[in-house]
This record gives C-alpha cells, structure tokens and sequence, in this order.
C-alpha cells in the first residue's frame, strides 16, 4: 500500500516538473517570439510564469525539501556571531597591511631577478 502511494506520488511530481519545464520554456520562448513589445510588458510576462513555475516547483517533494533547507539555513544564519564593526575595521586592516607586505616583497624578487637576468644576458 505504501508503495503504490509512493509511486502514485512520484508521477504527481514527475508530471508537476513537466509543467515547470513547460512554463520556463514558454516564458523564454514567448520573450524571444515578443521581442518587439514593450520590455516591460515581457518581464511581466517571465516574471508571471516563473513564479507560477516556482509555486508548482514548491509543491513537489523536491521542492519541500528545498524549502525546508532554506528555513534550516535561515535559523543556522540567525544563530552566527557576527563581528563587530572594530573587529571587521581592524581584521580588514591585518588583511591590507598582508596583502601590502605580501606585494612589496614580490616587486622586490621580481625587481632583483630583473636585475639579475639583464646583467646574464647582457
């Protein structure tokens, strides 16, 4: 019993996807067979069927999971400890002054290889 349940729920899906791919495929077709309306009056029309295509995208076990992973990520974002802005000024400074450092020693053995190769070849 639960298989066929499974299976009957599989083919939901399969066709709810089917109209997702409809609907992009209709909204970039459309855009492109549109193409000398208003711009406006195009994105109006993507926008429409992409969304359309989300909410059928959202109704599928896919899309719940997708759903559920956006809400999981939201409260694991919600539970960060975010630097303060000293320590984001100051870690932004550490970084700079590498970098710079980092540059300045790279001239230097560029600068003494060129020296040393022009005095090679002449």
């Amino acid at each position: 019993m639960k298989h066929n349940a499974e299976v009957q729920e599989s083919r939901r899906d399969g066709l709810k996807w089917a109209a997702v791919v409809t609907l992009v495929v209709l909204a970039v077709v459309g855009n492109t067979y549109y193409a000398d309306q208003a711009l406006l009056y195009r994105v109006i029309g993507v926008v429409v069927l992409c969304a359309g295509a989300a909410v059928i995208a959202l109704t599928t076990a896919k899309g719940r999971d997708l759903a559920e992973l956006a809400k999981s990520a939201k409260k694991e974002i919600q539970r960060v400890v975010w630097p303060t802005r000293p320590e984001t000024v100051q870690t932004t400074a550490i970084v700079l002054v590498a970098v710079l450092i980092v540059g300045l020693m790279l001239w230097l053995i560029d600068t003494l290889l060129s020296w040393a190769m022009s005095g090679v070849i002449g």
